[in-house]
């Protein structure tokens, strides 16, 4: 499979005489590569889209004819190369899926991946079981005796310290290397300052109930909180949490010994929104490293990462077939800047304190209505701005709180999460009333694309 290439993307790698499936920009690069055309599109097609499809197609075989998938796109293939077919069509997108089955060359303008496009797994098991011939034979188990094997190849008998957050993907992570490798490994949970309430303590009761693995508690709240002393721009706070980080871990790995490696739970879509495998990414860099911000060029560590090939979905597969417990298996994702990607503009300690209190309130109302499974995300996030209001007998100029809440299935795509008023009219409510320094909220109804479900 194919999703992204380079402009100057030679023929040649779509006939290997293997079957290729191009994917939104990839089936665009085939199509040029191929003398085909791609052209500027009236407008640009984001999230759901209505898609007509061809009904003798090897690809899209048992897809509806009129069907719904997730777009993203301003350019599309105006004209297909010489031997494919049209196989289907949007209101926008002249080519939303083209075929040459002689060849085995497959392209479709949308993303059959993702849980936002219902009939994408029909797709996909067209393209690997039809037209790779391929069988099923994943299983959580050969992944992890693939990782184990992998983990040992490269650490061999190292000192291995593990970026450890909390959450399902270093939990995960840790785990592995720990069945790989024993006692060479050393959990260190730095705090930053810029996690959810009551959060740190949660993740070491919670690391020291389920695990057998030394832990290291790095209180490190003040350090990062002076080193992002006024600095709104949002790559440059991505960066400097990396920097430190990364530090911190050089300052405790010293004190450890001669440790060689750094374990992150670095996923497959983390890999891609950070600019693809290659030194020079075919795709712009959408966001710096999700796990810890922007890692530094030059540190002390090689980086150890098991699941950088995986999915969030087979993730927690795995972590429920390592045994871990449900609170950590299901727990929502959090970014490893933290709360830094959802305060917009400089970081404080009263800020932190705001956001900090709002987030905690929509969780526990979306909780109390029984949401909590049906959210892949949800989250309070702080504007740079300020807006008028009135609270008692006073005109206020306070802050507005943004409620994000999104279904997803890997983070690749969102949709917005259908929260019904009442739950929106409570959390609305209590922010306003418990939380000094905001009076308005909003709820962000965008999708990904066009938004990111992280609002820096």
């Amino acid at each position: 499979m194919y999703e992204a290439g380079a402009p100057d993307c030679d023929e040649r790698i779509f006939r290997l005489g293997v079957p290729v499936l191009g994917i939104c920009y990839g089936q665009q690069v085939m199509a040029q590569a191929l003398g085909g055309d791609v052209g500027h599109t009236e407008k640009g097609e984001y999230g759901k889209t209505s898609v007509s499809v061809s009904d003798d197609s090897f690809l899209l075989a048992g897809i509806p004819l009129e069907t719904t998938a997730w777009m993203s796109h301003r350019d599309a293939v105006v004209k297909p190369p010489p031997g494919f077919r049209v196989v289907a069509s949007t209101e926008i997108c002249p080519v939303a899926a083209m075929e040459d089955p002689d060849d085995g060359l497959f392209a479709v303008q949308f993303h059959p991946e993702v849980v936002h496009t219902p009939r994408g797994m029909d797709v996909m098991r067209n393209f690997l079981y039809r037209a790779c011939e391929l069988a099923p034979t994943w299983t959580p188990v050969s992944i992890i005796d693939e990782a184990i094997s992998m983990i040992r190849d490269q650490v061999g008998s190292a000192a291995v310290v593990c970026a450890l957050s909390g959450g399902v993907d270093s939990a995960v992570a840790a785990l592995l290397v720990h069945r790989a490798v024993g006692d060479q490994l050393t959990c260190i949970f730095v705090d930053h300052g810029l996690l959810r309430e009551n959060e740190a303590e949660q993740v070491v009761e919670t690391f020291k109930r389920h695990f057998e693995v030394e832990l290291i508690h790095v209180d490190a709240r003040e350090k990062f909180l002076s080193a992002l002393s006024g600095v709104t721009d949002p790559e440059r706070k991505r960066k400097i949490i990396g920097e430190l980080f990364i530090r911190t871990f050089e300052e405790i790995a010293k004190a450890l010994g001669d440790v060689k490696f750094l374990v992150q739970g670095t996923l497959y879509p983390d890999v891609i929104e950070s600019g693809g495998e290659r030194a020079q990414g075919v795709a712009s860099t959408i966001k710096s490293h999700h796990n810890v911000g922007g890692l530094p060029d030059i540190m002390d560590f090689a980086l150890v990462e098991p699941l950088r090939k995986l999915f969030k979905d087979e993730v927690r597969k795995i972590g429920e077939e390592l045994g871990l417990p449900p609170e950590i298996v299901q727990r929502q994702p959090f970014p490893g800047p933290g709360l830094a990607v959802r305060i917009v503009g400089e970081i404080t300690a009263e800020r932190i304190a705001i956001v900090q209190r709002a987030d905690a309130i929509v969780r526990e109302e979306l909780a109390r209505a029984g949401l909590e499974g049906e959210i892949w995300q949800s989250y309070a996030a702080l504007l740079g701005v300020q807006s008028v209001g009135v609270q008692g007998d006073e005109r206020t100029y306070a802050h507005p709180i943004v409620v994000r809440a999104v279904t997803s299935e890997d983070a690749m795509t969102a949709d917005w999460a259908r929260i019904p008023h009442d739950v929106l009219e409570k959390i609305s409510s209590r922010i306003t009333s418990e939380v000094r320094g905001v009076n308005r909220v909003v709820y962000d109804i965008t999708s990904k694309p066009p938004g990111t479900i992280e609002w820096e």
